[in-house]
Formats: structure tokens, C-alpha cells, sequence
């Protein structure tokens, strides 16, 4: 069977050694010249950024793909458990550190309110059975037909699925600031906390499991390690070329058009690209999908945009932990005006990233490393980056300087940024959507794009849009969902 993967983020690199492992010959297409996708590497004057994802949880999804091909894991990369997740700060600069010491925890809820120790308690007790249902169950379950989803209805509502993370975890927690921490989760897989489905109250508990672990010289060596792995099993891999065309014999694929006008015929092609962008540019949509697919594909709502300033400095900060969570004043309000009103907003909250407080290697010696990741209305704002991207690049500066990071602007020797407009025509995502449709319950498992195509024959999915959904953990099992239906 030749089976070609579109697309080598996590999702489409883990398709491509599951398929090698079921003896495909497989060749795999990406139009950078490097391969991660989100998860690419920028490299500048000594300084190594990170594109993407930088928060590892349950590891074992990226052992696997090693332990396909009877190789130890440890051979390829080194990943650090850390021992502080998170440093939550608000704008009183109250500051939490979020780990997996529960006794820690419990004595900082204390602080704050003493009857929320309680609740904290029954919430993770919770979480923990939607996590046995939501991930342990079902992440690499195929949700490709109604009656599958039937099944699950019953104890998808017992777990209040109906319900969002934050309301969920307003019934347990009473503490404003507490809420906020324990709410936080759906941004990290590009949903609104107000509107996400509860059954994304997993991730809490998922960390609680495994740990936040990080990637010794940043998450693409993880990258370079299954790059590593794939040259070795004997995948191909064309880099610096783009699909431009899916080929088909009536409803039945056959390939693909390289933009050299090259054609690589294959059984099987799974696209780790966003499958609206599949559907919308690769093929020809309109002559063969059905009234029920379009308004099906029209009515998706995507995820938020995202604006991530890269920076080294010439100071070291050693005070800043490595994984950083700034809070504005507003929340929902500022939520709000992201995911519903489609506009900016200067009561910005920021995740702040400094892989260098880990690994000395990120940065030249005697400096630091960074980047700040902003939510931001995707481009159904219309919002012109090109103007705004430097407005909002001094606007984080400012805060940063003023809340984390003293006389910031005079240590910063090295500095770029990204915005939607990246995200919409380097990672073809439609909207410039952070992470693809939205995790809301209406478009959660058999309500998101399939894994199999509903319209095309030996067409499938895999990544952010797809079942399960955004996240490493996420576009892992859905690759895993890919094993079960091919």
C-alpha cells in the first residue's frame, strides 16, 4: 500500500510511522523545509525559539512511536519532568505556582479560601472520571459513525458534558482567582473556558497523571528525534514543496499534484493540514460535496488567533519560572471580545515562555530566552496585523515590564514576532486560527471532521481539527484513531 502524509506536524509524522509500522511504503510532504509545523525551530544569533508547542504531558504517546519500531526512546530525546508547571500572576500580582505537589496546592488554596480545599478535591475527583471516559476511553476511539456517538451520549451527559470547564469549575471552587487557574485548560487546545465543552476539564487532571515534562533543547528535538527515526524505517520525505492538488478518480483519491506539477500516486492520503483548507483549496469541493457536508463544514466556529513575540535578552531573569501565566484584570469580559466581538484589547493576559531557565543551551551564555503568546481574535476580525502587530509587540513589552521584567526594553537584543496572518498562509489554517475549529461540544468527536473522510474515498485526517482535537496529546491520538481505521 503507498500512503502519502500532507503536512509534518506531531499529527502527520506520528500517521506517517504508524502507517510504516503497518508495512506501508509511505512518503511524507512538507511544503517548509523543515519539518514540526507548529512545532517548528527558529534559530537566531544563538538563540533557539521554539514555534509552538512547549507544554509535554502524557509522554507516553511520543514513547510509542519509538517502541513501534523496537527503538528506546531515550536514544532520540530527553525529556525533564519540571517540578513548578506553571506561575499563575494577577494584576494585585498575587502569584500561584501550579505543580503536581497536591500538598503544595492545597496550602496555597488554603491561603486564598479554606473551604475551596474541599472543592478542589471533589474537582479533580471529577476530572479524573472524565479523564478515564474522555482520554482513557475514547481519545483514539474512531467517532466516523451517528450510532458510535449514541453510545457514548448517556455517560457523556452524566459527566456534565453539557456543561463548560469553567462553569464546572465554578460548582466546586468559589474563589474567583482559583477559578481562573482551574479554568484555564481549554486555551491551551484553543477554546474559550466559557463555552469548551467540560469534558476538556481532562487536561487538568491528564497533568496530574503524567506530569508537564520538557524537551531537552526545546520540542523540536523531539521533532529531529522521530525525523531521526523515520530516515532510519525507511520513510520518504520531501521537504520545501507544496501540495497543490488532490487527485481523484470520481469519489476514489489517487495521489497528489506537487506545485512542480509532479503527481504521487497513493491508496491512502491522510492530510495533517486543517481540513476545512483540504475540502476548500485541495479539492474541488463544489462538484462533489453533499448540501449536508457544506453546511456541516460553513457552521464550524474556530479557535482564536494567536500573537507570539520571540526575544532574547542580554540579562538573565532568573525569577521568571520557566512556564508563565499573566492574568489581567478582565477575564470573561476580555474572552469575550476575542472569541464573540472579534476585536483587540489592551486588559491582555500572556503565557510566558522561558525554556532557558531549564536548558542553558536556548540562549548564548550570560542570556535569556523567550517568547510571549497572546490570544487574539482570529482573521474573521479582519484586524490589519501589519499595523497592529507592532502595536500590540509594545504593548506586551510594556506590561511585561512593568508586571515580570525590569528595564525589559533596554535587555532585549533580539526580537521577532508572528501573527494570525502566519498561522493563515505559512500553516494554511482557515482564519489564522491558532489551533483549528473550536473544542465546544457541538463540534467535539463525531461533531468535528472525521478521521476518515465523509465525502472521499481513501481520504483521512489527522491534527488539530480533527478527533480528538488540538494539543500534543491530542494530534497524537488521533493518529492513533488512523491505526484503528486503516
Amino acid at each position: 500500500m503507498n500512503s502519502i502524509v500532507i503536512g509534518a506536524g506531531f499529527g502527520g509524522i506520528a500517521a506517517a510511522l504508524r502507517l510504516k509500522a503497518k508495512n506501508h511504503r509511505v512518503t511524507l510532504i512538507e511544503k517548509h523545509p523543515d519539518l514540526g509545523g507548529r512545532a517548528r525551530v527558529f534559530k537566531k544569533n544563538g538563540f533557539i525559539y521554539d514555534g509552538g508547542p512547549t507544554v509535554i504531558t502524557a509522554p507516553y504517546l511520543i514513547d510509542e512511536l519509538f517502541e513501534l519500531f523496537k527503538k528506546n526512546p531515550k536514544d532520540y530525546i530527553e525529556l525533564s519532568p519540571l517540578k513548578v508547571w506553571y506561575q499563575f500572576i494577577f494584576e494585585d500580582n498575587f502569584k500561584f505556582n501550579y505543580s503536581g505537589n497536591e500538598i503544595e496546592m492545597k496550602k496555597q488554596i488554603e491561603e486564598i479560601n479554606k473551604e475551596d480545599v474541599e472543592g478542589y478535591e471533589k474537582l479533580v475527583s471529577f476530572t479524573k472520571k472524565i479523564f478515564d471516559k474522555g482520554f482513557t476511553e475514547l481519545a483514539d476511539v474512531p467517532f466516523d459513525k451517528p450510532f458510535v456517538m449514541m453510545q457514548q451520549l448517556p455517560a457523556l451527559l452524566k459527566l456534565k458534558s453539557y456543561k463548560s470547564v469553567y462553569s464546572l469549575v465554578s460548582s466546586y471552587v468559589k474563589n474567583e482567582k482559583l477559578r481562573r487557574i482551574l479554568s484555564m485548560h481549554p486555551l491551551l487546545v484553543g477554546g474559550n473556558p466559557f463555552t469548551t465543552t467540560s469534558i476538556y476539564g481532562l487536561i487538568l487532571y491528564l497533568e496530574k497523571k503524567w506530569g508537564i515534562h520538557y524537551s531537552m533543547g526545546g520540542t523540536g528535538n523531539i521533532i529531529n528525534g522521530l525525523e531521526k527515526l523515520m530516515n532510519e524505517v525507511g520513510i520518504e520525505i520531501i521537504k520545501g514543496r507544496e501540495v497543490k492538488k488532490i487527485i481523484l478518480d470520481s469519489k476514489k483519491i489517487t495521489g497528489v499534484q506537487l506545485d512542480n506539477q509532479q503527481n504521487i500516486n497513493g491508496n491512502y492520503v491522510i492530510c495533517n493540514a486543517d481540513p476545512t483548507i483540504v475540502y476548500e483549496k485541495l479539492l474541488n469541493e463544489n462538484e462533489n460535496n453533499s448540501l449536508w457536508f457544506r453546511w456541516k463544514k460553513n457552521r464550524m466556529e474556530y479557535s482564536m488567533g494567536l500573537f507570539v513575540y520571540y526575544f532574547g535578552t542580554k540579562k538573565v531573569y532568573d525569577h521568571i519560572e520557566h512556564h508563565t501565566i499573566k492574568f489581567g484584570n478582565k477575564y470573561k469580559e476580555h474572552l469575550d471580545d476575542i472569541f464573540n466581538n472579534k476585536k483587540l484589547n489592551n486588559d491582555i493576559s500572556y503565557y510566558l515562555h522561558r525554556p532557558s531557565a531549564t536548558d542553558k543551551s536556548m540562549a548564548p551564555e550570560g542570556h535569556d530566552c523567550f517568547y510571549v503568546l497572546v490570544p487574539v481574535p482570529n482573521n474573521q476580525s479582519n484586524i490589519d496585523w501589519k499595523i497592529e502587530g507592532e502595536n500590540m509587540k509594545n504593548l506586551v513589552v510594556d506590561k511585561m515590564e512593568k508586571d515580570l521584567m525590569p528595564n525589559l526594553k533596554n535587555n532585549i537584543v533580539e526580537d521577532f514576532y508572528l501573527t494570525p496572518d502566519y498561522f493563515e498562509k505559512e500553516l494554511n489554517t482557515k482564519y489564522g486560527s491558532g489551533f483549528s475549529i473550536q473544542p465546544k461540544f457541538s463540534q467535539s468527536a463525531y461533531f468535528r471532521f472525521h478521521n476518515k473522510s465523509e465525502i472521499y474515498d481513501g481520504l483521512y485526517f489527522v491534527g488539530a481539527g480533527t478527533h480528538p482535537g488540538a494539543g500534543v496529546p491530542g494530534v497524537l491520538s488521533s493518529a492513533k484513531v488512523l491505526d484503528k481505521i486503516i
